[in-house]
């Protein structure tokens, strides 16, 4: 099991180029079963995530072919059951629900894994299926899905406890395209992976209004086709390496192939906390350099255009040597924080309680053998080692293999001595 070794304190410098986004990829490639016409999708990311999803497409007989950071999928004859081996590994495999349910009208999918930040349960996309016309059951850790008389467009109110859904708004989405009628998603997600979502859908033939809002109408066709798409650039990547520029850079860090629009929420907090963002004039590339007198601010993570919840480990591991106190409150994932403890291992003094924690910033970090708990918690560590004297051993590295393409090499790119080894977890 691959490990990282990260020798701190070598400041960083250069430009990288940012990644596809791998949130909006997952879906993109589950709607490619609504057609029987080949697509082709641009700047999918090589992460694990992805690879499974084409994994499973393959599994449910579709033809894929993947090279350069491009995927061609054509699913002429496909079947209804997606596998328990490969669904175990990822939750958003929930993506081929929708999909699978409009274009065959039923489908048999495992209960997924995949996530240990918490609760996240999948009631809300079964509601959304069921409110326009599937029947819903579930058998030996599957769930049938089933619409016998074809999907009806509906009024579907989706309101979650902590919000809207990303992953339910997808799916209601993706199988409303080929219902009969009108559907309208109240309280939809509005992040920018929907939207990409819906430039793709309705690039095939789709009808669809208001993507990006809270109200998103659309009116079911009798089919779509192929399609040539490309993928927005990776905006939890690139906040990321925004954090990495504030904490482990002296004169800076270029990120290029980003979007402006997608990265208000971590420019305005890094910012805040005394750091210089300067975004090129046309937003595709970004510069980010630590500040003279940096201070501790307070986040507190809500659904889009809120700040994101997958960027508040990165700011954790910021704050963690940020003078002054520092309050990151996640009201999306309340337990989110297991990446808290390791940093502490390091030398951090962060309070965690009750969904908050409240973060001390510390002179220095020190190295120690630290372990990956999900996809962020693994970028906080990696960012914290940036920073830290000595050299500190990140262990199950797969976690951040999930979703971050190539993070050691883009590392290595601007500066950073890191290197990938074989180890135990």
């Amino acid at each position: 099991m691959d490990k990282l070794l990260v020798h701190g304190g070598t400041p960083l410098t250069g430009s990288i180029n940012i990644s596809g986004s791998k949130n909006a990829s997952l879906p993109i490639l589950a709607a490619a079963l609504l057609t029987d016409q080949q697509v082709i999708i641009e700047r999918v990311p090589d992460v694990s995530d992805t690879n499974y999803m084409l994994q499973i497409l393959s599994a449910l007989g579709c033809e894929v072919e993947r090279y350069s950071g491009t995927v061609k999928i054509t699913a002429a004859n496909i079947h209804p059951e997606a596998p328990y081996e490969i669904v175990r590994k990822m939750r958003a495999s929930i993506c081929v629900m929708g999909p699978l349910v409009a274009r065959l009208g039923r489908a048999s999918v495992s209960i997924p894994g995949g996530c240990v930040i918490g609760d996240r349960p999948i009631d809300l996309h079964l509601k959304g299926l069921q409110a326009i016309g599937a029947d819903i059951d579930t058998e030996g850790g599957n769930i049938l899905i089933e619409a016998k008389d074809g999907l009806i467009g509906k009024e579907v109110d989706l309101r979650g406890k902590h919000g809207p859904t990303v992953l339910g708004t997808d799916n209601l989405m993706m199988a409303a395209v080929l219902a009969k009628g009108t559907t309208v998603i109240e309280s939809a997600a509005c992040e920018p992976e929907v939207m990409d979502l819906a430039d793709f859908l309705i690039s095939m033939g789709a009808k669809i209004e208001g993507a990006g809002t809270r109200r998103i109408t659309i009116e079911g066709v009798e089919s779509l086709g192929g399609t040539h798409h490309t993928v927005i650039p990776d905006r939890i990547e690139a906040g990321t390496f925004m954090v990495a520029g504030a904490i482990a850079s002296e004169t800076g860090i270029t990120l290029n192939r980003v979007r402006k629009d997608h990265l208000q929420q971590a420019a305005e907090k890094l910012i805040e906390a005394g750091h210089y963002v300067d975004f090129s004039e046309d937003g595709s590339s970004v510069t980010v350099k630590p500040g003279d007198d940096p201070q501790g601010c307070k986040i507190l993570t809500a659904p889009h255009p809120g700040f994101p919840t997958d960027m508040q480990a990165q700011f954790t591991a910021m704050f963690a040597t940020t003078p002054g106190i520092s309050v990151v409150e996640d009201t999306i994932f309340p337990q989110r924080f297991m990446h808290c403890a390791e940093l502490t291992r390091m030398g951090a003094d962060i309070k965690v309680d009750n969904g908050s924690a409240v973060i001390t910033g510390v002179a220095k970090l020190g190295s120690a053998p630290v372990m990956a708990s999900d996809l962020r918690a693994s970028a906080a560590l990696v960012l914290a080692a940036l920073k830290a004297e000595g050299t500190t051993e990140i262990n199950r590295l797969y976690h951040i293999d999930r979703g971050y393409e190539m993070i050691d090499e883009k590392l290595l790119q601007l500066g950073a001595k890191v290197e990938r080894v074989r180890g135990s977890v």
